[in-house]
């Protein structure tokens, strides 16, 4: 998948995601940042790739994963 030009890709390291319960509860936090059009979560290596119209504040992506339950350890 390419992302359009006129978007950011960030990717974002996620400690204690274990399944794909995990995954959408993190991608369901994050999606609802303003500007964001695509979450991708992966347990299994914990990342998660983020696309958005602008760069994200990290302070509203990490208290969108406190949110979710998890820790968000930084940029990947």
């Amino acid at each position: 998948m390419t992302a359009p030009t006129d978007t950011v890709t960030a990717v974002y390291k996620v400690s204690g995601m274990s399944c794909g319960h995990c995954e959408g509860a993190v991608s369901g936090e994050i999606s609802q940042l303003d500007g964001v059009s695509s979450v991708k979560a992966i347990a299994s290596s914990g990342e998660v790739t983020v696309v958005s119209a602008a760069p994200l504040d990290e302070e509203a992506v990490r208290a969108a994963v406190d949110e979710a339950g998890f820790e968000l350890v930084g940029r990947a």
